[in-house]
């Protein structure tokens, strides 16, 4: 992290964790009995939960887009240029979201996670997930915040696609 943490970064900021113990039917036709959904948050959410915006991150990204995960990180989240107070992702007046795809590897269910049925790691055998998946998690996801509606959906490259 650099000497000092710029006023326009939204600082340290720690990924969570929300488990999903309804079943999600996947488009390949195979059910995930439970899974996870890792994310992070920047800002806050108003009290009509009117000013929720989702950032949907690229094929490799993750959910650490702004700010630093701990105090001896050397860069900050990748989008770190676009999202924090006065910046065009504005955190002093959006609560932003971001999550970690299903299928990904960096907290939400995927190959690296452990298959809840047989006890070991999902590894290749995790199902194939599709943008409508991804979108079916992140709608479930909203609701876990009692957000209604997203006020924007954001994404770079295949982020942008979702």
């Amino acid at each position: 992290m650099p000497e000092t943490i710029a006023a326009d970064s939204v600082g340290i900021v720690e990924t969570q964790i929300t488990h999903f113990s309804e079943a999600l039917t996947l488009e390949c036709g195979k059910t995930l009995l439970e899974y996870d959904i890792a994310y992070e948050t920047y800002g806050e959410l108003n009290a009509d939960a009117s000013n929720a915006i989702l950032i949907c991150h690229a094929l490799s990204g993750d959910q650490h887009a702004a700010g630093y995960n701990h105090p001896d990180d050397k860069k900050p989240g990748w989008w770190e240029s676009a999202i924090g107070p006065g910046k065009p992702i504005d955190t002093d007046h959006f609560f932003v979201v971001c999550i970690n795809n299903l299928g990904g590897c960096k907290g939400s269910s995927g190959p690296n996670t452990i298959n809840p049925e047989n006890g070991r790691y999902w590894g290749p055998d995790f199902p194939i997930v599709t943008v409508k998946d991804w979108v079916l998690s992140q709608y479930r996801f909203m609701l876990t915040l009692n957000i209604g509606h997203w006020c924007a959906v954001i994404g770079g490259s295949l982020g942008g696609m979702q």
